[in-house]
């Protein structure tokens, strides 16, 4: 069952919906995620310091997942809402506590009426899109081998106007995850932590992210010694989409703290 482990009630109607799953129920072929706490609990902090007012649920069903998503897209937002799914994938896909899969372009569609048409949409998605491995810690990968890639393009079809989504790696291939957090979801709150990145432009902070994960990450240990990693966005913003929109011009968030974390790889 689902768990909302946080909760705040920050001024100026922008909304955050932050779903993590890390432990599976008993019986289902999926690994923990030891370090997508980590991620969670900063992302939290970062979002609520910018103004979000910021949904935690670790752990929920595919169903629950599906609701979360559905009840949150019929909300009042302000000008912006940003949605993070974190767990195990396939291209397409990821997957519930109980093993079930959630399809992304059944997400993006709840975002497509007319009441959330011209408010801007973001979304992270921390989760492998298939096994393969890019040549160029001992980690975990956020993959569950073995599911065929069907419908692989339907996500992309689905997302709505005057959104961007940004994916923890591109088709076919795995996603790190490290004991202290995932990389691309690490990067993201050190962008935006540091001065001035909560006022990049959307593409901006998209790009950045990019290079920092290509040219700063590399794996260490066993046999993924060596391999690589580079996030990647949509294929093209859709039409309406301002990208000199920031973070910092959709919220109403007071000073915020300097604080950057270091990427710190597992020997």
């Amino acid at each position: 069952m689902s768990k909302s482990l946080g909760r705040n009630r920050a001024a100026g109607g922008n909304r955050a919906l932050i779903v993590s799953v890390t432990t599976f129920d008993y019986g289902v072929d999926l690994s923990s995620r030891k370090g997508a706490k980590k991620d969670t609990k900063r992302l939290h902090k970062v979002l609520t310091r910018l103004g979000f007012q910021v949904d935690l649920h670790m752990d929920p069903s595919a169903e629950e997942i599906y609701q979360l998503f559905d009840e949150v897209s019929e909300k009042t937002v302000g000008d912006c809402f940003v949605g993070v799914l974190s767990s195990h994938g396939e291209e397409g896909v990821v997957f519930g506590a109980d093993g079930g899969a959630v399809r992304l372009a059944r997400i993006f569609s709840c975002f497509g009426s007319p009441a959330m048409a011209s408010k801007t949409k973001l979304f992270f998605v921390q989760a492998c899109r298939g096994g393969k491995l890019d040549s160029g810690v001992e980690v975990e990968t956020d993959s569950a081998l073995g599911m065929e890639e069907e419908d692989s393009l339907s996500h992309y079809l689905s997302i709505p106007i005057n959104s961007a989504v940004m994916f923890a790696t591109p088709p076919g291939y795995s996603a790190f995850m490290h004991l202290l957090g995932s990389v691309f979801l690490q990067t993201l709150c050190d962008i935006l932590e540091e001065d001035g990145g909560r006022h990049l432009e959307v593409t901006q902070l998209m790009t950045r992210i990019n290079y920092r994960v290509a040219y700063h990450f590399q794996a260490r240990g066993g046999k993924l010694a060596g391999k690589k990693r580079c996030p990647a966005s949509s294929p093209a913003l859709p039409t309406r989409f301002s990208p000199s929109l920031t973070l910092a011009r959709l919220s109403q968030a007071g000073p915020k703290t300097l604080r950057c974390m270091a990427w710190l790889p597992q020997c």
